[in-house]
């Protein structure tokens, strides 16, 4: 619903549309290739990145919701493939970060797994502010929030 994922629980929050182009993009030029860079070319710098202004400069609002969901999710199982692909990974190929030094594989793949979790934290406090909203009902039944 239209509606729902273009949700904004307040002005400084995603909205789920925005949330799911974000992980897409995570997912496609963050994480994965982050991870696969530091394992097959430790020596060589990935790309800079601009997560936070790729809502404006990729137009997030303007993007079509069940499209972008279907791409992450051929994305994911593009990256489920990759890492099921390797064979005695070198975990410990490291490279320094500009910002955080020294950095290997297990760094960039336990925050992928730490950064999914902030975002499935996200999308469900959206939706639950947003039932909240539609149904103009008290949920505090259901459990502190």
């Amino acid at each position: 619903m239209k509606e729902e994922y273009l949700y904004r629980p307040d002005s400084e929050q995603w909205c789920l549309l925005e949330i799911i182009c974000h992980l897409l993009d995570e997912e496609r030029e963050d994480f994965r290739m982050r991870l696969q860079t530091v394992l097959e070319a430790p020596f060589k710098h990935p790309p800079l990145i601009d997560p936070e202004n790729w809502v404006i400069s990729r137009k997030y609002m303007e993007q079509d919701f069940k499209k972008k969901l279907t791409d992450f999710k051929e994305e994911r199982k593009a990256s489920i493939k990759y890492l099921k692909s390797l064979e005695n990974p070198n975990w410990k190929n490291n490279y320094e970060h500009p910002a955080l030094g020294n950095v290997d594989g297990h760094h960039f793949l336990r925050n992928w797994l730490a950064h999914d979790y902030l975002h499935i934290r996200q999308i469900t406090r959206v939706k639950y502010r947003y039932l909240q909203q539609i149904t103009g009902s008290d949920c505090s039944y259901a459990g502190n929030w």
